[in-house]
């Protein structure tokens, strides 16, 4: 039996929509592309993946804020 990761399904779709050019997007289009990368996120948060992604994304800002003082 084929086992597939719905985080990995999820990455697989936004890069194929995120590939597409620009102009030939709808307003439908892009609010599905916001929602699917919404989804993603919400799959990701409560892994260690996702984790990291917040503790590495809160030191980025966190130099970035320092840095503008």
């Amino acid at each position: 039996m084929l086992s597939i990761n719905v985080a990995v399904l999820l990455v697989v779709i936004v890069v194929l929509r995120l590939r597409r050019r620009t102009e030939a997007r709808s307003r439908f289009d892009e609010k599905m592309t916001v929602f699917i990368v919404l989804a993603l996120g919400i799959v990701l948060a409560p892994t260690e993946v996702g984790q990291g992604i917040a503790h590495f994304l809160g030191q980025l800002v966190g130099g970035v804020s320092k840095a503008n003082q």
